[in-house]
């Protein structure tokens, strides 16, 4: 029987192949996603780890926890603990770190790194065993600076050049005195760092004499352990903590993995739709193949095979192509894990240098997964067919489905759907965070159930097409007529090309809902003409709204400042307003009360109220930032949303307790409303400055949409792999219907069908099957993306279903293109049978 097998593998070459590409291209889309990540993730702790080569440990401040009325924060550490960490025995060089956003423009006067990535620190002394000079000196003075030599490379500058850079002030244009190398990871992402000297450091920002970190380097002879354990002694516990470099290192490749773990989630989730996809095919191919060797495999039964070989036999098939697609995929996964670093280079971001990363776990991976999925998909055709009775099967070619077997089928179908539809329904009645777990689960019966239920599906919705058919005459009756011969086939065929398009379509309804919600909330929510914020969404400095504000045009401006508090033992976050102007640039929504905000009297949003018991003209205690306390009136409570809420008080009333007020962004109101000429002005009146974004209303829709559009494209890209992986099952579907009906269609030509009515009659069965899984596909990604907005409107207020006619249309389309692009060489193959030969064919 084992022999039997193999020669029936070399017997249907041609047939398997289909099956061994579909297999093959979701397994290569796994080993990829392994071996790209995997090698992303190792050049990454590679380079952070050689970040902490000039750290033993470090000394960091300990955050004080919030308790009582005491608001927490994070201590400073003063030039004076740097000293005194310096003279701990067993400490060779201590330096103290201070940095945080410094936006670098570039000669164009973009911003370099993407805002987030953008770095600033200081150099310390006249030599940095962290950053190796490679040209030039250490800068000394406010008007110098050193820059990164990647940046420098990207930007184009050299020692000597005058750049423009801001931290949270106006812009500076120091002249840069040196390049240095590092292995920063954030530059190795493709962001910037510039230092100053320490003092001018301190200064920019707003930390003088203080430090954020000092790393210590052990003498010759005391380890990390031996340092930290001296530090510990030497250093006040409540201050401070301290961390080995090794430990550190630890922390840092942790967190790289943790990130990149996402992304291998995210990338093996559409690895496993593609498989999920290429399952079908495999169960399709194998079903057809046992179909055509009905009256073999009796003829074994007859001569003493039992059930259980002829099975076997059928799984070793199988195993010997889940193998070659194993082995084939994992090769092709590698060139794909290559591609995807260098396409990452090429769009941009920078990686680090380091090998490729083929790990043992990652070939095991690959050949688990092609041999299990294909021998999975194989075994029901395999029992199926070792159930049949060896006198029936030699008397028909087509074993027929029994009644019983479909009502069973249908049963369980209709059982599936009903449960995943109830499930889908329920979960959208939950709150946002709560319903996503039943909603997947229903998500998952409802599609199985619709996939056993397809057979039962395809008739009535095939027949809805027939009219159209008719215009093509016989070939358009015969099509037909095929199209339901076999309807598991027709189904398990379509069903592969209704996946990929129930989760485009899902997605795309998703993300044109959200898209329309957001534009509505922006529009409900705000009346000012700009919002005026850094580019990586941290504080701006109070001069911002002063220069704002001072601009020819401006009618009213107001600066949204945050600071943390504590109200009934909870922290609670304030956001300060300028009360006067307030009302002019924001449309709020009062559920009782009214907007008067000034002295003591606060509004607030209504989740937060509701939290607190607080009503219109409830009085309660805060405890500000600084300690001091003070009691506030709520004079209204308001609707909340995501650019709007909490508790809103004058800035009058919260200033004096900040600090360092910084505030989060700037809302303005022009006369001439947003244009272009005004939004040059303002941009202007802040020095041009690169750390800083000035956005109409349309601009952040705009910058939305834009995400949005690249999110939507990349997951049209990994899911053009399922769409692939659905061609190959339409071509492998038809080619093998084309074989199997050979005598029939050298009868058709014998009777007068030419070769182009054959052509026709192939292309028009597999543009009906095609279309019949694309009207399913559109479908549920309509129904699933209805539930899921269901789901985020409980959230998100202003959330209303947009459904993209246009786009469904091109999906619907393309679902049609499918069918007759994969339908080009079965129905040229069938218009070439030889019509005697054919005729002839047992």
């Amino acid at each position: 029987m084992f022999r039997t097998a193999l020669r029936n593998v070399s017997a249907h070459k041609a047939r398997l192949l289909m099956t061994v590409l579909a297999v093959m291209l979701g397994v290569a889309f796994v080993s990829g996603t392994l071996v790209f990540t995997n090698t992303i993730t190792d050049a990454y702790q590679n380079s952070s780890a050689k970040g902490f080569e000039q750290v033993d440990v470090a000394v960091q401040p300990r955050y004080q926890e919030s308790s009582g009325d005491r608001v927490g924060r994070t201590p400073e550490l003063p030039a004076s603990l740097l000293e005194r960490t310096a003279r701990v025995p067993g400490a060779g060089d201590a330096i103290g770190v201070v940095g945080g956003f410094t936006a670098l423009a570039d000669k164009d006067g973009k911003l370099i790194g993407g805002g987030f990535q953008s770095r600033g620190g200081n150099y310390w002394g006249t030599k940095d065993p962290r950053y190796p000079l490679r040209e030039g000196r250490a800068p000394h003075g406010a008007g110098e600076v050193a820059i990164d030599a990647e940046t420098a490379r990207r930007a184009g500058y050299a020692v000597g050049d005058t750049v423009r850079l801001s931290v949270d002030g106006p812009v500076l244009t120091p002249t840069v005195t040196g390049v240095f190398t590092t292995d920063d990871g954030n530059v190795a992402a493709g962001g910037s760092l510039a230092l100053f000297d320490t003092p001018t450091a301190q200064r920019l920002f707003g930390k003088p004499g203080t430090y954020d970190e000092i790393d210590v380097t052990a003498a010759p002879g005391t380890s990390q352990t031996a340092l930290k354990a001296a530090l510990d002694k030497a250093l006040p516990a409540d201050l401070v903590e301290t961390t080995t470099g090794e430990r550190l290192a630890d922390e840092q490749a942790e967190a790289i993995s943790s990130q990149m773990s996402g992304m291998k989630q995210g990338l093996l989730v559409f690895a496993g739709i593609a498989l999920f996809v290429g399952t079908f095919i495999i169960a399709n191919t194998f079903t057809m193949l046992v179909a055509q060797r009905t009256r073999e495999l009796a003829l074994l039964r007859a001569v003493g095979a039992s059930r259980r070989q002829v099975t076997r036999s059928v799984l070793v098939e199988a195993f010997v192509v889940g193998t070659v697609a194993g082995l084939t995929g994992l090769v092709a996964g590698v060139g794909i894990g290559a591609g995807m670093r260098s396409l990452m280079g090429a769009l941009g971001a920078t990686v680090p240098d380091g090998p490729l990363v083929i790990s043992p776990g990652t070939v095991a991976t690959a050949l688990a997964v092609g041999i299990v999925i294909t021998m999975l998909a194989a075994w029901l055709p395999g029992r199926r067919a070792a159930k049949i009775p060896p006198v029936a099967a030699m008397s028909s070619v087509h074993a027929k489905a029994t009644a019983r077997s479909l009502v069973l089928r249908n049963t369980l179908g209709a059982l599936l759907a009903v449960a995943g539809v109830t499930v889908v329904l329920a979960a959208t009645g939950m709150d946002g965070s709560t319903g996503q777990g039943p909603m997947g689960i229903g998500a998952v019966l409802l599609i199985i159930g619709v996939f056993v239920l397809t057979p039962l599906l395809s008739r009535p919705l095939i027949a809805a097409a027939t009219p159209l058919l008719r215009l093509f005459g016989v070939s358009g009756k015969l099509a037909r007529q095929n199209a339901l011969r076999n309807p598991r086939r027709t189904a398990a065929t379509a069903s592969a090309l209704m996946i990929g398009l129930t989760l485009i379509t899902g997605m795309t309804v998703m993300a044109g809902s959200l898209q329309k919600s957001i534009d509505k909330m922006a529009a409900d929510a705000i009346r000012a003409d700009y919002v005026v914020s850094m580019a990586n969404g941290n504080e701006l400095s109070p001069d911002v709204e002063r220069k704002i504000a001072a601009t020819e045009g401006v009618t009213a401006s107001s600066a949204l400042r945050n600071s943390p508090s504590r109200i009934g033992g909870t922290t609670e976050y304030l956001t300060g307003v300028d009360a006067s102007a307030f009302p002019r640039l924001t449309a709020l929504t009062f559920d009782s009360g009214a907007f008067e905000v000034g002295g003591t009297h606060v509004v607030v949003d209504a989740d937060r109220a509701e939290e607190h018991g607080w009503k219109t003209g409830s009085v309660f205690t805060v405890a500000y930032e600084d300690g001091a306390k003070q009691r506030l009136t709520v004079s209204g409570i308001y609707q909340g949303n995501d650019l709007i809420s909490g508790v809103i008080v004058d800035n009058a009333t919260l200033s004096p307790h900040i600090a360092d007020p910084a505030d989060m962004s700037v809302m303005v109101r022009t006369a001439d409303g947003a244009t272009g000429t005004m939004k040059d002005r303002l941009e202007k009146a802040l020095g041009s400055n690169p750390a800083i974004q000035v956005q109409s209303k349309q601009d952040i829709s705009d910058k939305i949409a834009s995400m949005f559009t690249l999110m939507l494209n990349m997951l049209y890209g990994l899911l053009a792999m399922a769409v692939i992986v659905a061609v190959l099952g339409v071509i492998n579907t038809l080619a093998m219907s084309v074989f199997e009906r050979s005598q029939e269609i050298g009868m058709l030509r014998a009777v007068g069908l030419d070769r182009r009515g054959v052509k026709r009659m192939v292309r028009l069965e597999s543009l009906v099957i095609s279309l019949f899984g694309g009207v399913l596909g559109i479908g549920l990604g309509v129904f699933f993306g209805w539930a899921a907005g269901e789901l985020l409107g409980t959230r998100m207020p202003t959330y209303e279903l947009v459904l993209p006619w246009a786009r469904m249309a091109v999906f619907l389309l393309l679902a049609g293109a499918v069918g007759v692009l994969a339908a080009l060489w079965p129905a040229r193959r069938a218009a070439r049978l030889n019509t005697l030969q054919a005729i002839k064919a047992a």
